[in-house]
């Protein structure tokens, strides 16, 4: 069965994906940042400022950070996503000790150096990104997860270090490989340092899937932006992105005061990226783990093919 036909028995037998896609594009305003904020306390509610609907926490869990009113893809952690996608007892973290130096001794209204130790103390994480392997839907992937609670998932020399380690580690073991993205872009507080990563992590990923014929499948989440955007987010074989994620290089404004002119409203939203070409799927977050499971059945019956075309 092909993709397109596993879609359109969702849509057939339930329509799961054209319910949730109408839900996420309902009430949804770009161009007021704070309308997209969610206020949160420690209780049992929290309350949309889009849409004005008071959710009870852990029905918002079960619904996998999902707003039922307006169907806005609230941002989840790191941790939740692995949660989300990775089989039960079965991820495997890498390289949980790498922790940044501040080479540069930077400094503006707190050093680097304790801001990274705050940051570490708020999410438990030693930097902005979770690497590892595990199992999806019983297929054994590479797995890379960007956590934008962390010094708002900038790229610095550890994130950049990690990644490269886990392409080189799926490349060796022939695994395919995911990336979460979600990310500011470059950390400015590691300067040039921060953007040789770009380069790094293309390099890697060249060998990964041209010269190893191996899958690299990108997830573009809110937000994705600068140096991810313009390196690896951009790089998939697949590139798959949640509804209404806002994607770009560079912000409105700054595009706006750069061009001296108005730029279209909502052009740096997921769906007119995937109408303009430069996305493969738009996958609501809870359908993504199927849809992603579909495709590596696909993939590993291609592979099967090519590995054995001799018999042919």
């Amino acid at each position: 069965m092909s993709l397109m036909n596993w879609f359109e028995d969702k849509r057939r037998f339930g329509g799961l994906i054209g319910a949730s896609i109408e839900k996420a594009t309902k009430g949804y305003i770009l161009n007021e940042r704070k309308k997209l904020k969610v206020n949160t306390t420690n209780g049992l509610w929290t309350r949309r400022d889009n849409c004005e609907n008071i959710l009870y926490v852990r029905f918002l869990k079960q619904n996998k950070s999902i707003c039922e009113e307006c169907g806005y893809h609230l941002q989840i952690s790191s941790t939740e996503r692995i949660e989300l996608l990775i089989d039960r007892g079965t991820w495997q973290p890498m390289d949980e000790d790498m922790v940044a130096r501040d080479v540069l001794k930077f400094s503006d209204e707190d050093s680097y150096k304790s801001r990274v130790i705050s940051y570490q103390k708020r999410t438990g994480l030693t930097d902005a990104i979770q690497t590892g392997i595990g199992k999806l839907n019983k297929n054994l992937i590479a797995l890379g997860v960007m956590e934008f609670q962390f010094m708002g998932g900038s790229m610095g020399s550890v994130v950049g270090e990690k990644i490269t380690r886990l392409i080189e580690y799926a490349t060796e073991k022939s695994m395919p490989l995911i990336i979460v993205c979600s990310s500011g872009g470059a950390r400015m507080q590691e300067g040039t340092l921060s953007l040789m990563q770009m380069a790094k992590i293309s390099s890697v990923l060249q060998i990964h899937q041209a010269k190893k014929k191996l899958l690299y499948i990108a997830i573009l989440t809110y937000p994705t932006t600068g140096g991810v955007t313009a390196s690896f987010g951009m790089l998939g074989d697949i590139i798959i992105a949640e509804p209404k994620a806002y994607i770009a290089f560079a912000g409105k404004r700054v595009i706006e005061q750069t061009l001296r002119q108005k730029i279209p409203y909502g052009f740096q939203v997921a769906e007119s990226l995937f109408d303009h070409g430069l996305l493969d799927l738009i996958v609501p977050r809870n359908l993504l783990k199927g849809v992603l499971g579909k495709i590596f059945e696909i993939y590993g019956l291609a592979a099967y093919k090519e590995s054995n075309s001799y018999f042919f």
